[in-house]
């Protein structure tokens, strides 16, 4: 195993999880809507994740860490700008279920064309 696959694995399951979340973003379902902006949004979390450092070793120390080497630290901005993103983004997608539970309640339908139609 080269060091550059998981990188390639990384790469493709990012990209995978953007299509995904695209394609579900521009569905007339509400709910299918509500869970392709929660996708895209784990997956901007992964890909700033996979950006913010590429170790095999615990989060805050990089490789050489906690065995007596020098440990390289690595900013943990990254890992607390997706943590905050994350909390927020089950509060959004929480909020956003409730809304459509709602809309469903007044108008019998989540169809967004067939809501359109109503308007």
């Amino acid at each position: 195993m080269t060091a550059t696959q998981p990188q390639f694995v990384l790469a493709a399951v990012i990209a995978s999880l953007f299509a995904l979340g695209t394609f579900l973003v521009l569905r007339r379902d509400i709910v299918r809507v509500v869970w392709g902006v929660s996708i895209i949004s784990q997956a901007a979390n992964m890909y700033l994740v996979t950006m913010g450092g590429f170790a095999g070793s615990v989060p805050i120390l990089g490789h050489g860490g906690g065995h007596g080497g020098e440990a390289a630290v690595t900013d943990p901005l990254v890992q607390a700008l997706v943590l905050t993103a994350i909390v927020i983004g089950f509060g959004t997608t929480a909020f956003a279920l409730v809304l459509t539970y709602r809309v469903y309640e007044e108008h019998g339908t989540i169809d967004l064309f067939e809501l359109g139609d109503r308007a």
